[in-house]
């Protein structure tokens, strides 16, 4: 099983622990995501209304895809690929993040939209709150995508925050139609409560249709399938071809496939410090995992371990050089 290497100075790419490394005989991963810009604020006390709070305040690279594929490459993923959209204010800067954590990125600039921003608002229990101004990240648009990108790829994977604009709609709606025609699975994480209930569950389970695995957390499964219960809203996501992983978070997660709870895999012990990423990672564990051949109860007992690891951090992506565990 692919375990996450020590992180050594800029992460990087190189072979997972356990009993082998890299992408496995499936290929590589492609991520088609987002790329944000986070400002992470964690505080202790409650906040003060109207007036000041104090807080440890970091400014972290982030974006869920981008900290899927830079927790896939921490996971033992050889061949990890991004594609994005970034504004020009920040593009230098999330290149040689997404470089160092051993992820080959090709961010498409947009010339009049800046880079997506995320406030990342971390109360004492390590639970996140999001402001997100989504900027360029969900602009990618099916010019932007290209067939070609897919040589080598043995899983394609989609950030659920492409599907909250048109145009990312139309981006995602390539990439899987290009996909499929391949043989190639692809996976979904719908990514936001807020943002499926604005775009309507009904529009995204028909944009998400054909895709080979959702990895929704357990908000978002129980809003796709309106049942209370995280195992049955998972049965209910899956069906025969289909595979639905839903984090229960410090509950671990359960795994269906053709309509039937096939594993509950337990949480790992963490110290949590900032919940932020921490599905983001689940998703890179789990995925790269996945490639190495495990079977998806194993895979997602990867993801607990790598979401395990990035609650011990602050922001949502792999420890690196000058980022240690707070």
């Amino acid at each position: 099983m692919v375990r996450g290497r020590d992180p050594g100075p800029g992460g990087g790419s190189g072979s997972g622990g356990g009993s082998g490394g890299g992408s496995g005989s499936g290929g590589g991963l492609l991520v088609v995501g987002d790329v944000a810009t986070d400002v992470v604020a964690r505080y202790r006390s409650p906040l003060a209304r109207g007036t000041d709070t104090t807080a440890d305040i970091r400014l972290l690279p982030g974006g869920a895809g981008a900290n899927a594929a830079c927790w896939a490459a921490r996971w033992g993923c050889a061949d990890v690929r991004l594609l994005a959209r970034v504004g020009t204010d920040a593009r230098a800067w999330h290149e040689a993040s997404l470089r160092d954590a051993g992820v080959r990125a090709r961010l498409v600039v947009d010339d009049e939209v800046a880079t997506a921003t995320v406030i990342s608002l971390v109360d004492a229990s390590a639970e996140r709150t999001f402001l997100t101004d989504s900027g360029a990240s969900v602009l990618l648009s099916a010019e932007d995508w290209s067939p070609s990108l897919l040589d080598g790829v043995g899983r394609l994977h989609l950030s659920g925050y492409l599907y909250f604009s048109g145009v990312g709609r139309e981006a995602a709606a390539a990439a899987l139609a290009s996909a499929r025609e391949r043989g190639i699975a692809v996976s979904v994480d719908p990514a936001s409560v807020a943002f499926v209930e604005e775009l309507g569950v009904e529009r995204f389970l028909a944009a998400t249709e054909g895709a080979e695995t959702l990895l929704p957390n357990a908000d978002e499964a129980r809003l796709l399938t309106g049942l209370a219960d995280a195992g049955k809203a998972a049965a209910a996501l899956s069906r025969p071809g289909r595979v639905a992983v839903v984090t229960l978070g410090e509950a671990g997660a359960v795994v269906a496939e053709a309509g039937e709870v096939t594993a509950r895999v337990p949480p790992v012990a963490t110290r949590p410090v900032d919940s932020t990423g921490a599905g983001d990672a689940f998703t890179g564990g789990y995925l790269a995992a996945r490639l190495a051949g495990a079977d998806p109860p194993e895979a997602a007992e990867e993801g607990c371990r790598a979401g395990a690891e990035a609650v011990a951090l602050a922001g949502g992506r792999p420890a690196r050089a000058g980022r240690e565990e707070d």
